[in-house]
C-alpha cells in the first residue's frame, strides 16, 4: 500500500483516514482490474456485431467506458494528493481529525459521529466531513463541552459525552493477563 503520511502544510480537505484511503484505493483497483476489462470486452463484442451507429450495446458500452476512465483518472490523482492520518493526536482528550464523538442533544438523544476527510463522509454511517459545520464546531473541544451549531434545519445544541480515537465498541482499557 503506497500511502502518503502527514507532512508539510495541507488543508483539512487533503486528509483521509487509513480506512477511507483503503476504500478509495480498492475502488480504483476494482475499476482498473475488473470493471474496465469487462466493459472493454463488452464493447469489443458489440463492435463485432456490425453497424456501430445503431448498436445500443456498443454506444452504451463506450459511454460506460468513458465514465470508468473519468473515475479512474480522478481517483488516481486524488489518492496522490491525500495525506493519510494514521496516528492519534498527542492530546486524545480533545476532538481532532479521526475522532469518534458521542453527542447528546437537547432532547437527550444520543448520536455518534466520526470526523473524516471530505472524500469519505457518509452521514448514514456517522462519518462527517471535517469541513462540515458540526465537525468545525466540535474541533478542539473536550468531553462536557457544549457545542452550538447552525445546521440547515436551524440552530442545534449538543453536549460532548465521549471522545474516542478507536471505533466504538473497541475496548481501550484491556490489561494483558
Amino acid at each position: 500500500m503506497n500511502m502518503k503520511h502527514r507532512t508539510g502544510h495541507r488543508t483539512a480537505s487533503d486528509y483521509i483516514t487509513p480506512e477511507g484511503w483503503k476504500r478509495l484505493n480498492d475502488e480504483l483497483a476494482c475499476l482498473w482490474r475488473v470493471k474496465r476489462p469487462q466493459v472493454t470486452q463488452a464493447v469489443a463484442d458489440a463492435a463485432a456485431l456490425g453497424d456501430r451507429s445503431e448498436n445500443a450495446e456498443y454506444i452504451y458500452g463506450k459511454k460506460q467506458l468513458r465514465e470508468i476512465d473519468r473515475r479512474i483518472r480522478f481517483l488516481a490523482k486524488r489518492l496522490d494528493q491525500l495525506v493519510v492520518v494514521e496516528r492519534k493526536p498527542d492530546n486524545c482528550a480533545r476532538v481532532y481529525f479521526g475522532a469518534w464523538v458521542r453527542l447528546e442533544d437537547e432532547t437527550g438523544g444520543i448520536c455518534t459521529y466520526r470526523i473524516v476527510g471530505p472524500d469519505e463522509f457518509d452521514p448514514q454511517q456517522g462519518l462527517i466531513s471535517v469541513e462540515a459545520p458540526l465537525a468545525r464546531a466540535l474541533m478542539n473541544k473536550t468531553e462536557g463541552d457544549e457545542v452550538v451549531v447552525l445546521l440547515p434545519s436551524g440552530k442545534a445544541e449538543f453536549v460532548i459525552t465521549e471522545i474516542r480515537y478507536e471505533p466504538p465498541g473497541v475496548r481501550t482499557d484491556r490489561h494483558p493477563g
